[in-house]
């Protein structure tokens, strides 16, 4: 009988603690179905990862932390449409992602009023954070800087003296084609043609056709792998072996699965690094590995230096607030003047929320096999 009672009183204390910590989440927006779902489920669970990590930190201070994520389908409305729900629940103090530019332009608009702060791992768009909004940052490089050393790679290590440039019609891929054909012309590579071609398009047989009549010595294609792996298939199904240049839109198994196991002369520079390119992810890509059965990609690491900053930016307000949970408008404080430890280096943003130091990884495939070419330091005031 006194055990029963002293179960009890156990049992009603553990009940007490637990009612008693303030519930406090993150969010994650990105494509969780869909032809890029491949790197919307890295970002989440990259995030939950850096979240298993530091929950023991959150407890100490009586916060129970947690994710709530969100599936944008890669589409600016439906994830500006998510942003207003993750607005409404009052216990997210702040969001990883979105993962595309397309959505992050409008979701993070969306959320400025509400001092709601983003950190995003891979939306590379200059428009993401040239508009000075306080509650936008992101981790990598932008396209600004993206393009230019993919356009330098055409003229420079391939030495292509024409080229034949595609976007997919979004802000991402626009943005990257135009810095691209900016350092290629400045490099007096001739553009043979520059046009683009709706994102949803799977059909290239015009294009390619035009592609065998102009004999570029190179092609620009600025967009997702879901699209750039069908026309290189169909590319080289045409017997067309030129090389083909993109962005880190293309980084993704994925990509090998759509173009062909066998694929050769693809090139891509990206923001997110090769597990090979970041020591330091070995650790955190084993547990990856561990708790999701798959293997951590770039946008995995991307995103678990995200939500770090994120959590230790809510960590650090909250410690600043009496060890209370602090205010949506403390984060974003806190996020854009912290500096924070990750597993690509050190993490500090500029006035406009870019990372004053990032880095671009060249990236080849090969036989169907990627391998990082080089490593280029990116820095911004």
């Amino acid at each position: 009988m006194k055990k029963t009672v002293l179960l009890s009183v156990l049992s009603a204390a553990l009940l007490s603690q637990a009612q008693a910590a303030t519930s406090v989440k993150i969010a994650t927006i990105s494509a969780l179905s869909g032809p890029v779902s491949n790197l919307g489920v890295q970002m989440k669970n990259g995030t939950q990862l850096a979240v298993n990590e530091m929950k023991p930190q959150f407890a100490k201070l009586g916060m129970n932390i947690s994710v709530v994520a969100y599936d944008d389908q890669a589409d600016p409305t439906t994830g500006t449409s998510a942003a207003r729900r993750a607005i409404a629940d009052k216990a997210v103090l702040g969001m990883v992602g979105p993962l595309t530019s397309g959505v992050a332009i409008p979701a993070t608009q969306a959320m400025a009023a509400s001092h709601l702060v983003s950190v995003a791992p891979v939306a590379t768009s200059e428009k993401v954070t040239d508009r000075g909004l306080k509650n936008v940052n992101r981790v990598c490089a932008r396209d600004d800087a993206q393009g230019a050393a993919g356009g330098d790679f055409v003229s420079k290590s391939l030495k292509a003296k024409t080229v034949y440039v595609l976007n997919d019609k979004t802000p991402y891929g626009q943005g990257m084609a135009a810095e691209a054909e900016k350092a290629m012309k400045a490099a007096g590579v001739r553009v043979v043609q520059s046009e683009g071609v709706a994102a949803e398009e799977r059909d290239f047989t015009a294009v390619i056709t035009k592609i065998q009549t102009l004999k570029p010595e190179a092609i620009y294609f600025a967009g997702l792998y879901g699209q750039i792996g069908p026309f290189t298939q169909q590319l080289r199904a045409k017997g067309v072996q030129t090389p083909i240049v993109s962005g880190d839109g293309l980084d993704s198994p994925d990509f090998i699965k759509l173009a062909g196991s066998s694929v050769s002369n693809v090139y891509f520079t990206s923001l997110a690094p090769s597990l090979s390119a970041v020591p330091a992810a070995k650790k955190v890509a084993d547990q990856y590995q561990k708790t999701f059965g798959a293997p951590i990609q770039g946008t995995g690491i991307m995103a678990y230096d995200s939500a770090k900053v994120l959590l230790t930016g809510i960590l650090n307000a909250a410690k600043a607030n009496g060890n209370k949970a602090p205010t949506r408008e403390q984060v974003e404080k806190a996020v854009r003047n912290g500096t924070f430890k990750g597993l690509t280096g050190d993490i500090k943003f500029n006035a406009n929320g870019d990372r004053t130091s990032a880095k671009i990884y060249v990236e080849a495939i090969k036989n169907g096999k990627r391998s990082t070419t080089a490593t280029l330091n990116i820095t911004r005031k």
